[in-house]
């Protein structure tokens, strides 16, 4: 591979921002609000936290798998073989491919409000073309995606940053501090108040597992790859909490309801000037296209990976060597997209998708321990051994109990259904049933 075909850290940077700044702040932090009152500043930092500590973990681990391209997937599968592999694959693909629902769900939304009411039963429709019009630029290659996200990327921190500067000059000129707004649901206890926003933005900060499917292809190698993976979450995590705290600051935390849009509904609660409200819609428009084009970059080459390693048929993983682009992949993950804009609300599709993430993330984890025994983390620094990867899977856990009952019967379905599909092609593909004794 030439060194013209690699991509720089600030480049690798800009891919994970554009998957991490979409949904969490143009999409789900209404939603945060909604559930938790400001209890939801908490939340973004608690996750922020945890995404800090899988980043560390996530960057070791791409120095001892260098050449994955499944993130997750690939360092359980190097870790714990095929079953293990599969099933966390599998989970983390649909993950993926049903979080580009999430995402182009707020690109559809705001593009419908920006149009006018006549225009809001089209959301949807919105939502379907930029899921088509995203797999073809994907299509092209990653070096293209990874160009176009970065500049959706520098233009949405901007428009941002104009978001919190009016937030801040608004409560200035209006001689108020905004203290009143910081309220919280009533007769909700605050560990609950915090663990369900923590729960439903916790899918916002999942970005950064772009980096890790294309490792090999960052200047500096894995090591750089890790520094990118950590200085993406820690700018997110800034950048969600002043956003969170501005939107609080124009409204009043009880007036958040869950819905697709809540930039656009604090600047309209205050009346702001109309160049400000086309600008920020602007910047959720870049947000949820460019979050909406990594999702589809991420979840395919997880599915190439699991089909380059025989898990999944060879047509599914078809690649195209010269865009280093899994194609048929591609078109299989916008499909899903789409059919999932379909399967419910925002906070439906996400409390599912975390499932996978969460359980990818937990394994994962354990790789590390598995790594590390095994003697092949040899040579890197696993910082905070173990007591980093036992305190980041008391969380995960927490976080997994917190799920809404509908999403963990969904997701201990397919595992079940995984479990059984695994089993059914092994005996078939060794043409002999395998008998052992599991206790003398």
């Amino acid at each position: 591979m030439s060194a013209m075909s690699k991509i720089s850290v600030p480049i690798a940077v800009a891919v994970a921002l554009g998957a991490i700044i979409g949904a969490g702040i143009f999409v789900l932090s209404g939603t945060a609000i909604a559930l938790a009152g400001s209890y939801s500043l908490l939340a973004f930092v608690l996750v922020g936290f945890v995404a800090i500590s899988l980043a560390v973990q996530f960057g070791n681990l791409g120095m001892i798998v260098p050449n994955a391209k499944g993130a997750a997937y690939s360092y359980v599968y190097r870790a714990f073989g095929s079953e293990m592999g599969f099933i966390t694959g599998i989970l983390l693909y649909f993950s993926y491919a049903t979080s580009i629902a999430i995402v182009a769900t707020g690109f559809g939304s705001t593009l419908a409000s920006m149009l006018g009411t006549q225009y809001a039963h089209l959301s949807i429709a919105f939502s379907i073309v930029l899921i088509a019009v995203l797999s073809a630029v994907n299509l092209r290659g990653i070096g293209g995606a990874a160009k176009t996200d970065t500049v959706m990327v520098i233009a949405k921190i901007l428009i941002l940053a104009a978001f919190v500067a009016f937030a801040v000059l608004f409560a200035v000129s209006t001689g108020s501090s905004g203290a009143s707004n910081f309220t919280v649901p009533a007769g909700t206890s605050p560990v609950i108040a915090i663990l369900e926003a923590s729960i439903a933005i916790f899918f916002a900060y999942s970005g950064f597992q772009t980096i890790s499917t294309f490792t090999s292809r960052v200047k500096g190698g894995a090591a750089a790859a890790a520094r990118a993976i950590l200085i993406a979450v820690v700018i997110s995590m800034v950048l969600y909490v002043l956003v969170v705290f501005s939107l609080i600051l124009l409204v009043p935390a009880s007036k958040f309801v869950v819905n697709a849009d809540p930039l656009s509904f604090a600047l309209s609660y205050v009346h702001a000037p109309e160049s400000l409200f086309m600008l920020v819609n602007l910047g959720a428009l870049l947000a949820t296209a460019s979050a909406t084009l990594a999702m589809i970059l991420t979840s395919s080459r997880i599915m190439y990976q699991i089909s380059a390693d025989g898990l999944l048929p060879g047509i599914m993983g078809r690649f195209n060597k010269k865009t280093d682009v899994a194609s048929n992949a591609v078109l299989i993950s916008g499909g899903i997209g789409v059919i999932a804009l379909f399967a419910g609300n925002i906070f439906t599709i996400t409390a599912i998708a975390n499932f996978g993430l969460i359980f990818s993330y937990i394994v994962a984890c354990l790789a590390i321990v598995h790594f590390r025994r095994t003697g092949s983390a040899q040579g890197i620094n696993l910082r905070y051994y173990p007591y980093l990867q036992i305190g980041t899977i008391i969380a995960l856990l927490v976080f997994m109990y917190g799920l809404p009952h509908k999403a963990f019967v969904i997701n201990v379905i397919l595992i079940i259904s995984l479990i059984i599909i695994y089993y059914t092609l092994r005996e078939a593909e060794v043409k002999r049933i395998v008998r052992v004794r599991l206790f003398k």
